[in-house]
């Protein structure tokens, strides 16, 4: 089990990251892709991306092993700033904790001989490393990553709104199952017995579309505190949430009844244009419909615009509902249909 401490201090600098994490997010996917779990959600993914990957997992796969530790340098903070912005930083890692991380893996596995070298400080090993995961990116997440922006989008909206409802104490609680707060302390599922003391540090909360099971955090205490939690999937949401009612898709149509159902707790137009598969000026037109309707209220805050369900739009959604929602998958961004770290690894 892992156990976090926070106090008043680490409360009120509690954070959650605003977009998917490039690199976690490409590092994760390599589990989903080489186990079996959640096949309705990545059953696709896995068969599409395997088709375009060209043997970097196989060069990927010792330094992200399918169970325990992998080197914290290769999710650097910058992640979620975008690929480019974490990859410059993970080129900028220094040569020490190169040695000391790849270190603690070889305690537990054999090397490849390339790897050994990139341990030793061999920048041409390193750069086949760098080059191998962007090449991957570019294939495994890439073209999924309107998708998955959709479906961490959709989970921070699920967030936001308990964080303005009940403070950090509701945030924390809405986490999904494997975690539990119990103030001070949020504890969750994890594969070793361990704590982290954030002292007065906080805690950035990333929801990742690939981490499953268990939530992710560094090895290493003295790095900035970060906890990967499995996003809530489209396909795992409340149906008022992510998904109208046919009936109502006969009564404003389709394409409308989807927008009024991808508003979920709140979001932007162009956010709401993702999650829905469509331009942001048709975005902003359909929610124009629904606001003169009373299903929406849209706000501006500067530039920003934010729509959230009205009580007459909520239980609309509510009262049509029947049975359970179909199948979901990870869409590539070229398809505009609405798609139905112990240590840090075993997800």
């Amino acid at each position: 089990m892992l156990r976090v401490h926070f106090t008043g201090l680490d409360l009120a600098r509690l954070r959650l990251a605003g977009d998917p994490d490039a690199l976690w997010e490409s590092v994760l996917s390599l589990h989903r892709l080489r186990d079996k779990q959640g096949e309705s959600i990545f059953g696709d993914w896995r068969s599409e991306t395997r088709a375009r990957l060209n043997g970097e997992t196989r060069l990927l796969a010792p330094l992200v092993p399918s169970r325990g530790y992998f080197p914290d340098f290769l999710t650097p903070p910058e992640g979620v700033l975008g690929l480019d912005s974490g990859m410059q930083a993970l080129r900028e890692t220094p040569p020490e904790r190169v040695h000391q991380e790849l270190g603690r893996l070889s305690t537990v596995r054999t090397l490849p001989a390339w790897i050994r070298s990139m341990a030793e400080g061999d920048s041409r090993a390193f750069a086949k490393l760098t080059g191998a995961l962007q090449a991957y990116h570019e294939a495994a997440i890439a073209p999924y990553w309107s998708h998955i922006q959709a479906q961490i989008e959709a989970d921070r909206a699920v967030r936001g709104r308990a964080l303005l409802d009940g403070g950090a104490d509701a945030l924390l609680s809405s986490l999904p199952p494997m975690m539990r707060w119990r103030a001070p302390v949020l504890e969750a599922d994890y594969p070793v017995d361990r704590d982290i003391h954030l002292g007065g540090r906080g805690l950035l909360l990333v929801p990742s579309f690939f981490c499953r099971r268990t939530p992710v955090t560094y090895v290493n205490p003295d790095l900035a505190p970060v906890l990967v939690y499995p996003a809530r999937h489209m396909a795992e949401c409340a149906p008022a949430e992510v998904a109208a009612p046919r009936s109502l898709g006969k009564l404003v149509g389709h394409t409308r009844s989807a927008v009024l159902g991808s508003i979920g707790g709140g979001c932007t137009t162009s956010e709401l244009a993702r999650r829905v598969g469509v331009s942001a000026a048709s975005a902003s037109q359909h929610a124009g419909v629904l606001r003169e309707a009373g299903l929406v209220l849209t706000l501006r805050n500067g530039s920003a615009v934010m729509h959230t369900l009205t009580p007459l739009g909520a239980a609309l959604l509510r009262g049509g509902h029947r049975g359970p929602q179909g199948r979901t998958r990870v869409q590539p961004v070229a398809q505009s249909s609405i798609p139905e770290r112990s240590t840090p690894a075993t997800m």
